[in-house]
C-alpha cells in the first residue's frame, strides 16, 4: 500500500511541478529517485544510471530521427512562408463566414502533412486573429479552434499521419502508420464534426464581438509561395509514406536484420519507422527545391534552428519514459499493472485505452504517456490482444487515439504554449479546449473501442 501511495504522490508531484514550470529534465530523475527511496529504499544511483537512463536513452535511440526530421520539416515550412500561404489560401477560399472551419482546416492540413503543432500555432494565430476580428467572432474561441485542428484527429486518428503519436506504437505492434484506416477515419470524423459543431454553437451563444482589446498582429510582407507550391510538400509526405510502406520497403531484401549487429529484428518492426523517415527526408528536400529562392539566404540557419528545436521535445518526452521505467521497476507497480490489465475484463482494448489515457493525463504528454504504457505493458497487451483475436493494427489505433484525450489537461505544454501565443488565460479559454481536445476525443475513443470490439480492424 505504501508503494502505491508513493507512486501516486510521485505522479501528482510531476503534474503539479510541471504545471508550475519546473524543467522535466530536472524533475523526472529527481522524482524517480525519490520514489525509489521512499517506496523501497533501493539503490538510488543504480536506479538512475541503469534504469532511468536506459529508458531515456532507448527512446532517443528509437525515435530521434522522427523528432529531428519533423522539426526540420516544420521549420522549413515556416521559413519558406509555406505554412502561412497554406493557411491564407484555405481561409481565403472559405471566407469570413466560415472563419472557424477555415482555421480548423488550416491547422489540420499542416499537422497532417507533418508540421509540428507548435509551428502551426505560431503560423495560424495571426491569421486567425485577423479573421475572427473581421467576422466579429469571440477571441476566446481561437485557442480551441487551433487545438481542434492541430491536437486531435490529425494527431492520433487519421491513418498515415506522421505525428510521433502515430509512430510510437509501430515497433511495439509491428504495424505501419496506416493501421486500421477505416476505424481511424471514422474516429477522426467524429472528433472533427463534434468539435466544429461545438465551436459554432459556442460562437452563437457568446454572440458577436471579438473582445475588449484588439490584438496588434505583425503582418508578414514576404512574397509567399503559391497555394500549390505550399501544399506540395505536405502531399508528398503522405504519398511517399504510403509508397514506402506498401511498395518499396516490403520488396527490399532485409534478411540481414536478423543479425545481432542490426538488433536481431525484422522488417515488420521497422517498416513504419523507415517509411516515415524516408517520406520526411525526401519531402524536406523537395520543399527546399521548390522554395530555393525564398530559402537561399537563410537555409543554413533554418536547418540549424529546426535541428535545435527537436532537442527539447525529445529529451522531455524521453525523460518521461525514463521516469516511467523507474516507476515500473518498483514492486508496487505490479499491483497497478494487474489492475490496469484487468480493468477491461475480457477485452484488452478497454484496459489498453484506460491505461494509456491515464498515463497521458498524468504526464501531460500524449507521446510520454503512450511511451510509458507501451514500455511497461506493450508486450503484455500484445499477448492479450493476440490471444483474444484482436489484431495489432486495431491495438495500434486504440493506443494512438487514447493518448489524445487526457493529455490536453491544463498542465499540458502545448495547451500552455497555445494560450500564451493567443494572450489568454486558462480561465478565459480552457473550457472550450477541454471540450474539443479532451471530452470529444474520449467520446470518439469509446466509439472506436466499441466498433473495434464488434467488427474488428478495418
Amino acid at each position: 500500500m505504501l508503494g502505491i501511495l508513493v507512486i501516486l504522490l510521485a505522479l501528482t508531484a510531476l503534474i503539479w511541478l510541471a504545471y508550475r514550470g519546473v524543467s522535466l529534465l530536472l524533475l523526472t530523475p529527481a522524482l524517480a529517485v525519490l520514489a525509489v527511496l521512499l517506496a523501497e529504499g533501493g539503490p538510488l544511483l543504480a536506479s538512475y544510471t541503469q534504469i532511468f537512463m536506459a529508458g531515456t536513452g532507448g527512446f532517443i535511440i528509437q525515435f530521434f530521427p522522427l523528432f529531428l526530421l519533423g522539426a526540420v520539416f516544420g521549420k522549413l515550412m515556416e521559413a519558406s512562408g509555406s505554412a502561412q500561404a497554406l493557411a491564407q489560401g484555405i481561409i481565403r477560399r472559405l471566407g469570413p463566414r466560415r472563419a472557424i472551419l477555415a482555421v480548423i482546416l488550416s491547422c489540420a492540413a499542416m499537422t497532417y502533412g507533418g508540421v509540428s503543432l507548435f509551428v502551426v500555432a505560431f503560423a495560424v494565430w495571426p491569421i486567425a486573429a485577423a479573421l475572427f476580428r473581421d467576422a466579429d467572432l469571440p477571441k476566446v474561441l481561437i485557442p480551441a479552434t487551433i487545438a481542434l485542428g492541430a491536437f486531435t484527429f490529425t494527431m492520433s486518428a487519421l491513418p498515415g499521419t506522421p505525428a510521433i503519436q502515430n509512430a510510437i506504437p509501430m515497433p511495439y505492434f509491428g504495424t505501419t502508420p496506416f493501421a486500421a484506416p477505416g476505424l481511424g477515419l471514422i474516429t477522426g470524423v467524429i472528433m472533427f464534426t463534434l468539435g466544429w459543431l461545438w465551436l459554432e454553437r459556442r460562437a452563437r451563444a457568446l454572440g458577436p464581438g471579438y473582445g475588449a482589446e484588439a490584438d496588434i498582429v505583425a503582418q508578414d510582407d514576404r512574397a509567399l509561395p503559391s497555394l500549390l507550391v505550399a501544399s506540395a510538400p505536405l502531399v508528398l509526405v503522405l504519398g511517399l509514406n504510403l509508397i514506402f510502406t506498401f511498395l518499396v520497403i516490403p520488396r527490399l531484401d532485409t534478411g540481414y536484420l536478423a543479425q545481432s549487429l542490426y538488433g536481431a529484428t525484422d522488417i515488420g518492426a521497422l517498416r513504419g519507422l523507415w517509411s516515415t523517415i524516408a517520406a520526411l527526408t525526401l519531402s524536406s528536400l523537395a520543399l527546399v527545391a521548390l522554395n530555393r529562392a525564398r530559402l537561399a539566404k537563410g537555409l543554413s540557419e533554418t536547418l540549424d534552428a529546426g535541428a535545435k528545436s527537436a532537442l527539447l521535445p525529445i529529451f522531455n518526452t524521453a525523460s518521461l519514459v525514463g521516469f516511467g521505467a523507474v516507476i515500473a521497476s518498483l514492486s508496487a507497480f505490479a499491483l497497478i499493472r494487474d489492475w490496469v490489465v484487468t480493468a477491461g475484463g475480457d477485452n484488452p482494448l478497454i484496459s489498453l485505452a484506460i491505461g494509456t489515457s491515464l498515463l497521458a493525463g498524468m504526464t501531460g504528454s500524449a507521446s510520454g504517456g503512450m511511451s510509458i504504457a507501451l514500455a511497461t505493458l506493450g508486450e503484455t497487451y500484445l499477448e492479450l490482444g493476440l490471444a483474444a483475436g484482436i489484431s495489432p493494427e486495431l491495438m495500434h489505433r486504440v493506443t494512438a487515439v487514447a493518448t489524445g484525450g487526457l493529455d490536453a489537461l491544463p498542465h499540458n505544454g502545448a495547451v500552455i504554449t497555445l494560450l500564451t501565443i493567443c494572450g489568454l488565460t486558462h480561465r478565459e479559454a480552457y473550457k472550450d479546449i477541454a471540450v474539443v481536445a479532451v471530452v470529444i476525443p474520449i467520446a470518439a475513443l469509446i466509439v472506436l473501442v466499441t466498433l473495434g470490439t464488434v467488427f474488428g480492424s478495418f
